[in-house]
């Protein structure tokens, strides 16, 4: 991405900041420094402070540093990033510091208070993760880019679901074309036919397709580092009563919430969207999970859609739909899209349909 872009988000982060009373922040998750500043390396921490914004890293991203990383004074040693921020004075005494205690050991924590014990710090939880939920236009392209690879995977995989091929089979193919279409798979596919399809966050095994199984396939491509995520459930064979009726309710659910979600509404609603109307069918007990999650540089970022959420949804949160039914030692259903949030309703990425799918 280009410069721009990184610093109008660190623009962002100062108004934050200063609408808290903070004189600035240091930054110790990698997804968060990798959102802020561009930097991909597997050790960083930013800090922001009223006199300037310092990128702290050790020998191995020398090159890559100078490379990615936008907007930021850049100190590289052999040192620990708390030793080089005290021996380069990069925090003047008095300072009200915000920190990511969710990100942030207890002995980490206690370190951080020994060497600088005249800054007052705060333990500031999501300011990162909130500021990036809601998405710029570059992201919004990298979304509909994973977004279309992982509809295309799916297409091309759907002739495998017959007895000789298993869930790990796949599993492996989609991986593959994952990473020769895009950068690779989001997370590690789910292909869980059968019973295996009551468990909603299966591995896939060595288990063959066998006629009459639901098969969940929960899987995804990643592009410009951010993830998409979609869930459909064919049936493989023919279908009976019992998975039309299943199928039906669940399909049904997830159009509720799909319907819900806009602008200013709160989360909490999109999940009694789906959930109410699950529990009305009578299977209410056999939904385990909330209806969805924000998505982003992670798989499963802020906002969240569940029963417990006290977040409100804001224009360009990109966000999952994904209500479930899981009946043990049976299989389940789950339809699942990403979809965009504008203020007069959500936009469906995914194209792949929501029918019910028999694959002979």
């Amino acid at each position: 991405m280009n410069e721009p872009i990184y610093i109008n988000r660190q623009t962002k982060l100062n108004d934050v900041l200063q609408n808290k009373g903070l004189d600035g922040i240091l930054i110790t998750n990698l997804t968060n420094i990798k959102y802020i500043c561009g930097f991909t390396g597997s050790a960083a921490s930013c800090l922001v402070t009223p006199r300037g914004q310092y990128f702290i890293t050790d020998g191995r991203y020398i090159e890559q540093s100078k490379a990615q990383v936008k907007g930021f004074e850049i100190f590289i040693d052999m040192s620990s990033h708390f030793t080089q921020i005290k021996k380069n004075s990069l925090i003047t005494s008095g300072l009200r510091l915000a920190f990511e205690g969710d990100h942030m050991s207890y002995a980490q924590y206690e370190n951080m208070k020994k060497m600088f014990p005249e800054t007052n710090w705060e333990n500031m939880s999501m300011i990162l993760e909130d500021l990036a939920s809601v998405k710029d236009d570059h992201e919004l392209d990298c979304f509909r880019t994973a977004v279309e690879v992982t509809d295309k995977v799916y297409e091309e995989i759907l002739p495998m679901l017959r007895p000789g091929f298993s869930e790990k089979d796949v599993a492996n193919a989609m991986v593959s074309k994952y990473r020769e279409y895009a950068e690779g798979e989001a997370y590690s596919p789910i292909v869980a036919t059968g019973p295996n399809g009551a468990l909603p966050h299966a591995i896939p095994t060595d288990r063959e397709f066998q006629n009459g199984d639901f098969v969940v396939i929960d899987a995804a491509a990643k592009y410009g580092g951010y993830h998409a995520d979609m869930t459909r459930t064919p049936v493989v064979g023919s279908s009976t009563s019992k998975h039309e009726e299943i199928y039906s309710i669940v399909k049904e659910a997830q159009k509720r919430g799909c319907d819900i979600a806009k602008a200013g509404v709160p989360c909490k609603e999109v999940d009694a969207a789906t959930r109410d109307y699950i529990t009305e069918m009578g299977y209410g007990e056999y939904y385990t999970h909330g209806t969805g999650h924000g998505l982003g540089l992670e798989i499963h970022t802020s906002p969240r859609f569940s029963p417990q959420s006290e977040q409100i949804l804001e224009k360009n949160n990109v966000m999952t739909i994904e209500p479930g039914i899981y009946l043990a030692g049976w299989g389940g259903v789950r339809i699942e899209d990403d979809v965009i949030i504008g203020n007069e309703g959500c936009e469906i990425l995914n194209k792949t349909t929501k029918d019910l799918v028999i694959v002979n």
